[in-house]
């Protein structure tokens, strides 16, 4: 129910935006503006603007389909404080991601950055640390255990993100991601030995040979 919730806040807030351009001028995260004149709401707002229709479709599809599975997962693990938790997750990853890239361009004034991909990093490693053997398929053609999947993922994130010639704001990506594991490990310690009592009973051969 909170993602269907949370999915449909941003789809809502987005169209908004396209609509009002002054609106999506001023929920945009800009570190700038941030700094210099502690518009801190950026740090949520700019988590529920797309750019378009296709990164706001692609973002609340992963959303939707590791969103619910991630809220049933903290439903069992955590009982009636697993919607607090899943909210939190999400919110503070949208936040926490987007720290790196504040620190980096608070002094340049032409940068900006918008999209839940932060919050839904964040989700994606949550359900990968606890069923980390679960198919993740790119683009439905390559589809490989998650923490493998995981693995790549962080990897690019922290390659292109050294690059940063894409206008894609790869460190929401990683750190959004990374959060997404801390924030589980914390809370809930026992998903760290679940988690690589799951990673032993992969067989590699028996999956590709």
């Amino acid at each position: 129910m909170i993602t269907y919730i949370l999915i449909g806040i941003t789809v809502a807030v987005s169209f908004l935006a396209w609509e009002k351009k002054i609106l999506f001028s001023k929920f945009m995260m800009n570190p700038y503006r941030i700094h210099r004149n502690h518009e801190y709401y950026r740090f949520i707002t700019s988590g529920f603007i797309h750019k378009d229709h296709m990164h706001l479709l692609f973002n609340m599809f992963s959303f939707y389909f590791f969103g619910l599975a991630v809220e049933r997962v903290f439903g069992y693990v955590f009982g009636d404080a697993g919607a607090i938790y899943y909210i939190v997750l999400y919110l503070l990853a949208i936040v926490i991601s987007d720290l790196p890239s504040y620190q980096k361009f608070k002094n340049y004034a032409g940068y900006n950055s918008l999209g839940a991909s932060g919050g839904v990093s964040a989700v994606i490693f949550a359900f990968i640390i606890f069923q980390p053997l679960a198919p993740i398929c790119l683009f439905a053609a390559l589809c490989l255990p998650g923490f493998i999947m995981g693995t790549l993922y962080v990897v690019f994130s922290y390659y292109q993100g050294r690059k940063s010639n894409d206008n894609i704001n790869h460190d929401a990506h990683l750190y959004g991601a990374l959060f997404g594991l801390v924030f589980c490990m914390v809370l809930y310690p026992a998903s760290i030995s679940e988690f690589f009592a799951q990673i032993r009973q992969w067989d590699f051969l028996e999956k590709f040979f």
